[in-house]
């Protein structure tokens, strides 16, 4: 969703286009008071701010501003752009946005994959050497080769996680 702030008479129209370009829903503000009620409630992909209103009401956009969360904001002069440049510079913004959204989910599972993998080492060598521990009883030896073999199992399965992310990061442009 997509929260048009302004109070242009041409916000439906700008609402309109920012809908068919984007495919977005599109929601308009009359008010920044309005727009920071709105936020309070609603999660946003983009806020798209009528640079009149953030110049004349500048404690009110500081509020607003500050109820954002995730959402990207776009500054906009609606009464000199053209409706052209509104939709290239909301589009460029939430392309940007969700790109930004896919390299950090990318770079967490990226994260997440290699501490699984050092913690999985740690545990494949501590049960290893466990096992040739001398004089160990016949159960405990048992249920550490349960847990060794786990961990294998486990291993593999982060190894084909890994193999099957990468061929589909390589395939993504």
């Amino acid at each position: 969703m997509i929260l048009l702030v302004t109070a242009s008479a041409r916000a439906s129209e700008c609402a309109a286009a920012l809908n068919q370009s984007t495919g977005e829903r599109v929601v308009v503000a009359e008010t920044l008071a309005r727009a920071a009620t709105f936020l309070r409630s609603q999660s946003c992909l983009a806020v798209v701010l009528d640079q009149h209103l953030l110049e004349t009401e500048p404690h009110e956009a500081e509020r607003t501003l500050e109820h954002l969360g995730t959402a990207i904001a776009v500054q906009v002069n609606l009464a000199i752009s053209g409706m052209e440049r509104l939709v290239r510079e909301v589009r460029g913004a939430v392309q940007r946005r969700q790109s930004e959204e896919v390299r950090a989910r990318q770079a967490a599972i990226g994260k997440l994959h290699s501490e699984l993998n050092g913690t999985v080492t740690a545990l494949l060598l501590s049960s290893g050497l466990a096992l040739k521990t001398p004089g160990l009883p016949a159960g405990a030896a048992a249920k550490l080769e349960s847990v060794h073999e786990l961990v294998r199992k486990l291993r593999k399965q982060l190894e084909t996680e890994g193999a099957t992310g990468e061929l589909e990061q390589a395939a993504s442009p």
